[in-house]
């Protein structure tokens, strides 16, 4: 089905989708139904540069992408939309980052906002500037359709002045909405905006003494120096605390839907009434689960914990990654190396499963949404997993050594052919150097497993050298039908009798290549070769336990 030459029909099928960008979506039709439609739908994405960017920052912008997309359809284009990516590099630096070379250079601006830090990699005119331009870069090297914006930009340009100004009229009211949710202690020094030093450059964590919305200014005491001074809130003399500041940012820019972490439920509830104290109102959106370390701890910028956006690219596309941020939202991801080779193979199976699936069920694959409605029209040839296993047997050191296998695999293709999958295999191979070899532990046989390996070499032997995939799988299943120890009775054989266990696949991966676990095990031997798996096995067999 063309989608394009149907936007209507489309729209209807949208309409009943329960994909959740859909569900999404039609929240903002809902928003609009008594004030009408505005001329542009704005989406934001907030990002705190305090750290290099992480994958929790890309998976925000992929998400909205996806939301704004499914409200394109459901209005068939004739809305204009607008995703705005908000940088808060006004932000003052609470410490140094742990991940970070030169962080000496840092230590002594503590406090400044993150546009006056110098930049510890020495390539920028400050650290915010440095790691706004990682953001950008990653998001357009994916191709996202959006409008950067900087907080340093859109403070000493004025945009903000009027809506900081509407902050100091309402200034009690502000405050009546923030002390509740503050510590007893804090409440003391709180406010919600934030004097720029004018002779150090810091952010000031100071109270306010006098607010001034006549004149636009506020007065404050330095506590160090106990010099007294009246700043003006506009053209970046002060910037907003971060709750205020992005209830300013929906009130000023007219913020339509805005997505956040689970752990900003009750920020969103906060930041939502002062927006209305302030004149606007509070976006669309809904609160994410948290991205999670190998060791369940929530990423940090900071930290450096987890996985970025530039180690995920080094070992899988970044479709790879957007299909990953599809799947349940508000469920807690893992975000490591080890959930990428599942996820670029689901990505490839929900790929090749489009193809095949009525316009209905093609709403609901999550690639219609990571393409924004055209997937491309073909899959690859070898699935990731599978060049993995390749690369651990035959500890193919490069590219040309891995599609010898492939080629002779499938004729037709070739590096030229398919550079889709040409990237997959050197994706492969860094990652089995990175995470799969380290791990590599070689056990020997015992005599269960010498016998049924035995057995399995003369099967082999037998088949022919253009035996398919399923061949092999049938004569691999055959050794372990009469070995008690693979018998599954919960399964049924062709012959009636038990089935295969999965401790017979097991047994082979950890004895033939070091790995606990692995693809279908025919496909394999079909790929790397029956001679080749043949070595495999001799190998295997030549070795003795301690």
């Amino acid at each position: 089905m063309d989608f394009a030459a149907s936007p209507a029909t489309l729209r209807d099928l949208a309409l009943e989708s329960n994909a959740w960008p859909f569900e999404e979506a039609r929240k903002l039709l809902k928003r609009f139904e008594t004030s009408g439609t505005p001329e542009t739908v704005v989406f934001e994405t907030g990002y705190g540069p305090s750290g290099l960017p992480h994958i929790g920052t890309f998976g925000e912008v992929a998400r909205t992408t996806m939301v704004r997309h499914a409200f394109e359809v459901l209005t068939e284009h004739k809305v204009a939309t607008t995703l705005i990516c908000f940088s808060d590099d006004v932000d003052g630096m609470r410490k140094v980052p742990d991940n970070v070379p030169n962080r000496e250079l840092l230590v002594p601006h503590i406090g400044k906002p993150l546009t006056r830090v110098p930049d510890p990699f020495g390539t920028h005119e400050s650290f915010g500037h440095h790691n706004n331009a990682m953001l950008r870069r990653f998001l357009d090297h994916f191709g996202f359709d959006y409008d950067f914006a900087s907080a340093l930009d859109y403070y000493t340009s004025g945009r903000f002045d009027e809506g900081l100004v509407r902050m100091l009229e309402r200034y009690d009211d502000v405050m009546g909405v923030m002390l509740p949710t503050l510590r007893e202690e804090r409440r003391k020094t709180y406010s919600p905006i934030l004097p720029i030093h004018p002779e150090t450059g810091i952010v000031m964590q100071v109270p306010l003494e006098e607010v001034h919305a006549d004149r636009a200014t506020v007065v404050w005491t330095d506590p160090d120096s106990g010099k007294r001074f009246e700043t003006s809130v506009t053209k970046g003399g002060c910037k907003a605390q971060w709750k205020p500041d992005w209830a300013l940012r929906w009130a000023v820019l007219g913020v339509d839907y805005e997505m956040a972490g689970k752990d900003h439920i009750d920020n969103v509830k906060t930041s939502s009434q002062i927006c209305q104290i302030l004149g606007g109102r509070p976006p669309e959106g809904f609160n994410y689960e948290l991205f999670l370390d190998e060791r369940g701890e929530k990423i940090s910028k900071s930290k450096g914990n987890g996985i970025s956006i530039d180690e995920w690219l080094t070992y899988a596309s970044p479709e790879s990654l957007a299909f990953y941020m599809f799947g349940k939202p508000k469920a807690a991801k893992r975000m490591f190396f080890d959930v990428i080779p599942k996820a670029v193979d689901d990505y490839y199976q929900f790929l090749s499963a489009f193809q095949r699936q009525d316009p209905k069920q093609q709403l609901q694959n999550p690639v219609w949404h990571i393409h924004s409605g055209q997937p491309p029209q073909k899959g690859i040839e070898v699935p990731f997993s599978m060049l993995l296993n390749l690369v651990s047997a035959s500890n193919a050191a490069n590219k040309q050594t891995l599609w010898g296998f492939i080629t002779r695999y499938a004729p037709s293709v070739t590096p030229e052919s398919d550079p889709e999958l040409d990237a997959l295999v050197g994706y492969a191979i860094r990652y089995y150097d990175d995470f799969v070899k380290p791990q590599k532990r070689f056990r020997a046989p015992d005599e269960v497993e010498r016998q049924a390996l035995q057995t399995l070499d003369a099967k082999l032997a037998d088949l022919p050298p253009e035996a398919d995939a399923s061949e092999i799988q049938n004569a691999v299943l055959d050794v372990a039908r009469p070995i008690e120890r693979y018998q599954d009775t919960k399964k049924t054989g062709p012959d009636g009798g038990p089935g295969v266990s999965v401790e017979w696949f097991q047994a082979l991966y950890q004895v033939l290549l070091g790995q606990e676990k692995g693809p279908r095990f025919g496909s394999f031997v079909a790929l790397y070769g029956i001679g080749e798996t043949r070595l495999l096995i001799a190998e295997a067999l030549g070795r003795r336990s301690d």
